[in-house]
């Protein structure tokens, strides 16, 4: 896999950065993996911890073309993970969520097709599923912009596709790190709902996922994997058995633009989704604008779907959530320093 191959991560200092470049590093003979943000400091840090000549990096920004125009010649594949994620900041800057999620997308896109790159795997989220939020609105345009241009490029020379992910545990700006640190300095745990639900994905099943699109994507897919659930009460309990059992739980009201449950496949998407064991194909919907033979004709098959969210889903218990949490090295090296 990767055999000489030359990749490069957009938004690569990122949490998937770091998980997807050291899975590349260990388990494939890449040729050349380049870096692609706007954040020196964090470069600087990659490049001191893990000194490989095969990674180059690249300073610059999605929203400018030129930049990622610059960076992709001779590029075979591209994941594309450079985003605005923290739903609150998007709410009150939507205009930086759009230069960054749509614009930016489009940007790479477009830059990746005309270099002809074999693939780009375009990272998105949960959010982007009936979105009620300036992320979400965005991320769910950015998939818009990656099937719409699937349509009209030739997927012998590129394709283009995309993975949805729930929530992916431990990730820059996610609860679970907050969560530690209110336990670790005897702070109460702040919770939002206590019933609102969430996907438990780790690091690793991120990376699971877009090695399974890289081998199986067609043009205009959409890949989720499925995965369980909890409701933020039990994951705030299992993070509190494991490093502060003392500490009390506080409710403290929904933030800007948060749903009580997240969905990875909406019941339009499912009639046309294929089921394959861990994950779910959503094909892209490839009717043109002629839309006179759809007037006489409907589908009955939509009514008797059901969304794929985080209410429906597996849901763990607090038991099961410690036992998966533990499985984390993030959490082994927490626990190492947290306070008795």
């Amino acid at each position: 896999m990767f055999r000489n191959k030359t990749l490069l991560i957009t938004g690569g200092t990122g949490s998937f950065g770091n998980q997807v470049l050291k899975f590349f590093l260990q388990n494939s003979q890449v040729k050349e993996i380049r870096i692609f943000s706007r954040d020196e400091e964090k470069q600087n840090k990659m490049r001191s911890e893990l000194n490989d000549d095969r990674i180059k990096y690249y300073i610059g920004d999605v929203r400018d073309y030129t930049s990622i125009h610059n960076a992709l010649y001779d590029v075979d594949y591209v994941f594309h993970a450079a985003a605005l994620k923290q739903v609150p900041s998007c709410e009150f800057y939507p205009m930086e969520a759009v230069k960054t999620n749509i614009l930016g997308t489009d940007n790479v896109l477009n830059a990746s097709v005309e270099h002809n790159v074999k693939k780009v795997i375009v990272l998105s989220t949960d959010k982007a599923v009936y979105p009620i939020n300036a992320m979400g609105m965005t991320k769910a345009m950015a998939e818009k912009l990656m099937v719409a241009k699937s349509m009209t490029v030739d997927s012998k020379k590129t394709i283009l596709c995309a993975v949805r992910y729930g929530n992916v545990m431990t990730s820059r700006g996610s609860v679970i790190p907050l969560f530690i640190k209110q336990c670790k300095e005897g702070k109460p745990i702040t919770i939002t709902d206590p019933d609102m639900t969430r996907f438990l994905m780790s690091l690793e099943e991120s990376v699971e996922l877009v090695l399974y699109a890289y081998n199986n994507a067609r043009a205009g897919d959409i890949f989720v994997q499925k995965a369980p659930a909890s409701t933020i009460y039990d994951l705030a309990c299992a993070v509190r058995q494991i490093f502060n059992p003392k500490n009390e739980i506080q409710v403290i009201g929904t933030r800007h633009g948060e749903k009580a449950h997240e969905t990875l496949v909406n019941r339009e998407e499912k009639q046309r989704a294929q089921d394959l064991g861990m994950f779910y194909r959503i094909c892209a919907d490839t009717r043109n604008l002629n839309y006179n033979k759809y007037f006489t004709e409907g589908d009955l098959t939509i009514t008797k779907q059901d969304e794929y969210n985080s209410f429906n889903t597996t849901r763990l218990n607090v038991d099961e959530i410690i036992e998966k949490l533990l499985k984390l090295d993030y959490i082994q090296q927490e626990l190492k320093t947290a306070i008795k």
